[in-house]
């Protein structure tokens, strides 16, 4: 009963801890280790009550040493069967795709080693307090201890049975780093049960031992606190799709590529041929400031749950520019960015805001881009105000000079509702706007025009 219900309880556990969409066997070894959170202090609070009847039922007898030790690690081999078969479930899961990376026995044997510490805890709370409530406080105990240190300081987390987070794809694992922690939770663990052993028995040999396991754990600890930190991101060779920009991940999240093609192509077709024109997108980790190839931008994907596209992109787009503190800049630069992510023009909070709306969206998409062309360091740099929106009375038209609009040296008119005084004109009332020359469609870096159709994600 003990295995069944660890080992749902394990799969459960695990499942919540894994990075949707992510086909790496890294992500399988973060999510058995972090089913401990929750199997381990079961496997302590079924240690404990083992332990409350193993006490009452020795009636005060002496115990040889393996009388002593037999049980907590009959104990340990149940609890460690039930981890065994949530590895088992997770591997047969991944065998059946494609999986990135490679599997790593010492993070696997580190799972062990936890598991260890946690069942010795509560075998020793069983047997030093072998009340009826015991099991319950000594699972209890073990959750809030080991979550409680892995909320605290950096040094803190080095000490439990986890791994680091947060976990990142490009770093990948260490397994320096996972044979230190199983050094360190071995030691400790034979520590305690041996040093009970010791006190239960009365042999000194059994002392000696325990003393043993207190270097190794001291050691374990040395080397944990001595381990440099972690490293630059791992050379990742990219899994890329090219529709018909280039669209490059990590080989783990290769699933998540039509529907960032499909996220972005829009975004790149609006941005060309001003500063932020892009023919080839790459995730990166977001720590990671290494520089990139021309015409090459970073991404940001941290899993692929439902809407990641939209997120990425959302925050390209967000982070063409500077964030713009006052109310009035703000405002126009969120009409030039709903327009990049394709979606309604905002009103604004301000009157020239709606004014302004209402003038872009009277312009074609071919005048956008060319707008955008002319104005793009001022919308990167917050300085976009209403004379960028036909804000300029007595004019009709504004001309971009030679050289500068779409084309090359192709003049471009972009319309200009003159205003009579001040006020600005009512939201939704946009003036009639003058017929323009056909643009040169945007192509994409094979040379191809632009015309494949673009689903929505």
């Amino acid at each position: 009963m003990a295995v069944a219900v660890l080992l749902v309880l394990g799969v459960a556990a695990a499942w919540s801890v894994l990075i949707p969409g992510v086909s790496a066997w890294e992500n399988i070894i973060v999510a058995v280790i972090g089913s401990l959170r929750l199997t381990g202090p079961v496997a302590a609070a079924f240690a404990a009550w083992v332990a409350v009847r193993r006490r009452r039922g020795t009636g005060g007898r002496s115990l040889t040493p393996w009388q002593a030790v037999r049980a907590p690690l009959a104990v340990l081999v149940v609890a460690g069967g039930a981890f065994t078969a949530t590895v088992l479930v997770l591997a047969i899961r991944t065998m059946i795709t494609e999986q990135a990376g490679r599997l790593l026995p010492s993070g696997l044997v580190m799972g062990v080693a936890g598991l260890a510490l946690y069942v010795v805890i509560g075998w020793v709370t069983g047997w030093l307090l072998p009340w009826t409530i015991t099991p319950a406080l000594a699972g209890l105990g073990c959750y809030g201890l080991f979550a409680g240190l892995a909320q605290g300081p950096p040094w803190a987390d080095r000490l439990t049975p986890a791994t680091r987070e947060p976990y990142d794809l490009f770093r990948g694992l260490s397994a320096a780093a996972f044979t230190d922690q199983t050094l360190w939770l071995l030691g400790i663990s034979a520590a305690l049960l041996l040093g009970w052993a010791a006190v239960v028995t009365r042999q000194a040999l059994v002392l000696a031992a325990a003393l043993l396991a207190v270097l190794a754990a001291g050691t374990g600890v040395a080397r944990l606190f001595t381990e440099p930190g972690p490293g630059s991101a791992q050379q990742v060779v990219y899994s890329c799709q090219e529709w018909p920009i280039m669209v490059c991940v990590h080989p783990g999240m290769h699933a998540g590529l039509p529907e960032l093609g499909s996220a972005f192509i829009k975004i790149a077709s609006r941005l060309a041929g001003t500063p932020g024109e892009f023919s080839r997108l790459e995730q990166h980790p977001r720590r990671d400031q290494a520089p990139l190839a021309p015409g090459t931008v970073p991404i940001h994907v941290d899993d692929l749950a439902a809407g990641f596209a939209e997120r990425a992109a959302d925050e390209f787009v967000e982070g063409l520019g500077t964030k713009c503190g006052g109310t009035s800049a703000s405002g126009y630069r969120d009409i030039v960015i709903a327009w990049l992510r394709g979606k309604p023009l905002p009103g604004g909070p301000l009157p020239e805001h709606q004014y302004a709306a209402a003038w872009f969206s009277g312009l074609t998409e071919d005048q956008r881009r060319d707008w955008l062309r002319l104005y793009y360091a001022d919308f990167t740099e917050c300085r976009l105000q209403s004379t960028h929106f036909g804000g300029q009375a007595g004019q009709t038209t504004q001309t971009v000079p030679p050289g500068q609009g779409a084309g090359g040296g192709r003049a471009v008119p972009f319309p200009r509702i003159p205003q009579a005084e001040p006020s600005y004109q009512a939201p939704g009332v946009t003036p009639p706007i003058p017929t323009l020359p056909p643009s040169t469609p945007w192509k994409s870096p094979s040379g191809k025009p632009d015309t494949v159709p673009f689903p929505r994600s």
